[in-house]
């Protein structure tokens, strides 16, 4: 069910800092037409700290409109995994309940942030969601950002629910993957576009991507590959767009993502406080990456 490349959607604004909801709408349509399995909209890339609570359920509805939710022409529409994590369990069900009445077809959760609760807290918190919020769970690792790791034994834990169905594994290490599928059957997905290649060789089944935001052909392309067991190919194209995807980390995440988008004509290069536009000499060397890679 989860598998191939989910682009971790970024949020448009007007320059006034208002959504854009035409540019989402034409961010999707340009996902669908590169053929991606899903689309994740309100994720980290998405800047959903940034979103009111009514933005947040209308991007969601607003994505699942345009993927064709609740249509009968569109067979094979993108899957909408909805970002619908919280540090406080009774704002992240809230949210996976809205996200599942507005056409969401999943939910991803990310680990409760700042509070940094116990192995007991987080499993007690994803049971929640998994029990009463209505859709499949998509677990979100990173501890980078949240300073607290969903342990391998919680996974497992947690796999044994029918609704968590699979992890979207950002904690840097290749082996955590192995782990989980050596001890559970849970579906694992790289969060990090330049580890996609080496997790899906131990066994991961896709990506959850934000190059795919400025990139989605070659990266559907590597995945594809990967999942088909054309290695060269797939090689072959994480070398070709490795520094791309590095790229997109020179500053914080969604910034030099959206930046490039904006370099390509297909967003304003608007952002909400505490995030901000990138210095100077770190634009030039992205939009040096992108110009040597024939992006822009």
């Amino acid at each position: 069910m989860f598998q191939g490349v989910y682009t971790a959607l970024v949020t448009p604004y007007q320059a006034d800092g208002s959504v854009d909801y035409d540019c989402l709408r034409a961010l999707v349509a340009r996902q669908q037409e590169a053929g991606v399995d899903g689309i994740v909209p309100v994720g980290t890339t998405g800047e959903s700290p940034s979103l009111s609570y009514e933005e947040h359920i209308k991007v969601i509805q607003t994505v699942a409109e345009a993927c064709g939710v609740g249509t009968t022409c569109c067979k094979d529409r993108p899957m909408v995994i909805a970002g619908t994590g919280a540090n406080s369990t009774s704002e992240a069900l809230e949210l996976t309940q809205q996200a599942k009445a507005v056409g969401a077809d999943a939910t991803l959760q990310v680990t409760p942030y700042y509070n940094r609760p116990s192995q007991e807290g987080l499993y007690r918190h994803f049971m929640e969601v998994a029990e009463k919020g209505g859709l499949p769970v998509v677990l979100y690792n990173v501890p980078g950002r949240t300073a607290r790791a969903i342990e391998v034994d919680t996974i497992v834990r947690l796999a044994s629910h029918d609704m968590v169905v699979a992890v979207k594994e950002a904690g840097g290490s290749v082996d955590r993957v192995s782990q989980i599928l050596d001890t559970c059957d849970i579906t694992v997905l790289s969060g990090d576009d330049i580890l996609a290649l080496p997790m899906m060789i131990v066994g991961a089944a896709g990506v959850i991507s934000v190059a795919s935001n400025v990139i989605p052909k070659p990266i559907q392309e590597l995945v594809s590959a990967a999942l088909e067991g054309r290695w060269d190919e797939a090689r072959n194209l994480h070398r070709c767009y490795y520094r791309v995807m590095k790229g997109f980390f020179l500053d914080t995440n969604p910034v030099p993502v959206k930046t490039a988008l904006a370099m390509m004509g297909l967003c304003k290069e608007s952002f909400r406080l505490p995030l901000c536009e990138m210095e100077p000499v770190l634009r030039s060397r992205l939009h040096a990456i992108l110009e040597k890679s024939g992006v822009v």
